[in-house]
């Protein structure tokens, strides 16, 4: 083993453990108390919903570390799990709070969670299983979580529209559905029930009580008799989980299949290893990489046919543009190379090609490890302002499925016309070589120390060599800290953080679910070329 592949299977080692404290809330002693309630951890549930021998593509897994809620500082997993799946031979998306969390109850992480799942779900036209074991909101955080745009109720907006869209919701309620979760139950295409498990009501006893003086229990207030036979608020009654997954699979076991909207050619291996980007890339992640060889460990025989190859040597060079197969799949490629630096020719090079994959409707993946467009007055001069706007703008209106993986710095504007969060990509990934930040914390810490330097000279009171160097290495911590795939992937500005071996997997998946939806007609605003 090397060196710079000990380096990285160290860094995911520590990507393994935080997965490990995602997926274990509360330990052994969480998973005993559920089997007191004839209950079983979520992930168990989801491995008998999928069809047996095929993968569950779990998303978001490090949501909520680190959030420092009122009294909480993490939140596993953002107390909800979400994923991909396949049942009955198609792609479902799958969504199931986890109880050992806060007793299934909303953060605000763990509502941009779940609305992210459903923004993946409807764009790329996929049905949806909801497995429903929630309190509702985290009351001290209620003005965070309750009456906005993308808070508690639009989960019920989407659910609603998806629905309209022919996009079934099934909602298997697994324990309390109380206030808002109960509309997971009742906002569902179809809904389960499990006798003595499930409840679910507007307002619990307590609520009923102080509002009305009544007293009654949760079973005979709405257990699952209630809803199922009195209500009519759920649709299926169930004798225990089990039974409760196999009406799930049945209830989807009739819908259409799914089939995608291009060529497949057969699947070929790469002609390298798995292994192979452990020693492609470099450890640092200001370190320049090689593309070429990222590109071959990925692509079907490692085959890559590349455009424009000879414009604008050592600058257009920058970025990589051309096709390979992902599993059978035509992709147009975006890859940084060497320094990733953007020029100006590489830009107008990055732009013409987003539309022409786009005329021909062929996906797009972004291989991004750029710190930033080229700056200075030559730059300037040469239209690096306008160009570079035409990057963005291609990417913006491309109507292809497009994912971002970032293979190391992702910075400023260079995030932009990569297709960063903010231009909705299909899916977007990291890895832990990925640095997500407005600058680096060295530039970050030049900028800075410079804007403190003068006030503190216009004061007469200039700052001492020490001041400097602790000064500038605050703000390196704290921007570097901040750009570090953890803490990303804690605030949901990463869909998964991937090791390397897992890379051509997932983004065949990601590919294959993002061309279930026909791609419509290309349309573009106006460019400055």
């Amino acid at each position: 083993m090397t060196q710079t592949s000990a380096f990285w299977e160290n860094e995911e080692a520590t990507l393994s453990a935080r997965q490990q404290e995602a997926i274990w809330p509360g330990g052994q002693k969480a998973v005993d108390n559920l089997k007191k309630r004839n209950k079983r951890p979520v992930r168990e549930l989801i491995t008998d919903l999928i069809d047996p021998d095929t993968q569950f593509f779990e998303l978001s897994m490090l949501a909520g570390f680190g959030m420092d809620y009122p009294g909480v500082e993490d939140v596993a997993c953002a107390g909800i799990v979400t994923g991909i799946g396949k049942v009955h031979g198609n792609w479902a998306m799958i969504m199931a709070n986890d109880s050992r969390v806060k007793a299934g109850t909303y953060f605000p992480i763990t509502l941009k969670k779940h609305m992210r799942a459903q923004a993946i779900a409807e764009k790329c036209g996929l049905n949806c299983i909801y497995i429903a074991d929630s309190g509702g909101v985290f009351l001290p955080m209620q003005a965070d979580v309750f009456p906005d745009d993308q808070h508690f109720g639009s989960i019920f907006y989407n659910m609603a529209r998806m629905s309209a869209a022919g996009l079934r919701q099934v909602t298997l309620s697994t324990g309390g559905n109380t206030a808002g979760g109960a509309y997971l139950v009742f906002m569902a295409c179809e809904s389960i029930m499990i006798d003595k498990q499930s409840f679910s009501f507007l307002g619990g006893p307590p609520l009923v009580k102080m509002a009305t003086g009544e007293e009654i229990s949760a079973e005979d207030l709405g257990g699952a008799k209630v809803h199922t036979q009195v209500s009519g608020g759920a649709d299926h009654l169930c004798t225990d989980q089990t039974q409760a997954i196999s009406r799930v699979r049945e209830l989807l076991s009739l819908s259409r299949p799914q089939s995608l909207n291009l060529h497949r050619y057969p699947v070929q291996e790469p002609d390298v290893s798995k292994e192979a980007l452990y020693e492609v890339l470099p450890t640092s992640p200001h370190k320049g990489i090689n593309g070429y060889k990222v590109i071959q460990s990925i692509a079907d025989g490692s085959e890559f046919i590349e455009v424009k190859k000879n414009f604008a040597p050592g600058r257009g060079s920058n970025i990589l543009t051309g096709k390979i197969r992902i599993k059978g799949l035509p992709v147009g490629v975006i890859c940084s190379n060497g320094a990733g630096i953007i020029f100006h020719e590489a830009a107008k090079k990055v732009a013409e090609w987003v539309v022409r994959c786009s005329y021909e409707k062929i996906p797009l993946l972004f291989l991004q490890s750029s710190p930033g467009y080229m700056i200075g007055s030559e730059s300037e001069h040469a239209g690096i302002g306008k160009f570079g706007a035409d990057m963005v703008r291609a990417v913006s209106c491309a109507q292809v499925p497009r994912i971002q993986l970032v293979l190391g710095p992702d910075n400023g504007a260079a995030n932009y016309g990569m297709c960063g969060r903010a231009y909705k990509p299909h899916f977007l990934f990291s890895t832990m070589r990925a640095r997500t930040s407005v600058m680096s914390g060295k530039s970050a810490g030049g900028v800075l120390l410079h804007i403190e330097q003068a006030k503190r000279n216009a004061k007469g009171n200039p700052m001492t060599d020490e001041e400097i160097a602790a000064f500038q290495q605050k703000m390196i911590d704290k921007y570097d800290g901040e750009a570090h795939p953890f803490f990303c992937a804690s605030r949901l500005l990463n869909d998964r953080v991937l090791k390397f071996s897992e890379i051509r997997d997932w983004l065949a998946m990601a590919f294959e679910v993002s061309l279930i939806k026909p791609i419509g007609d290309a349309t573009f605003g106006n460019f400055r070329f």
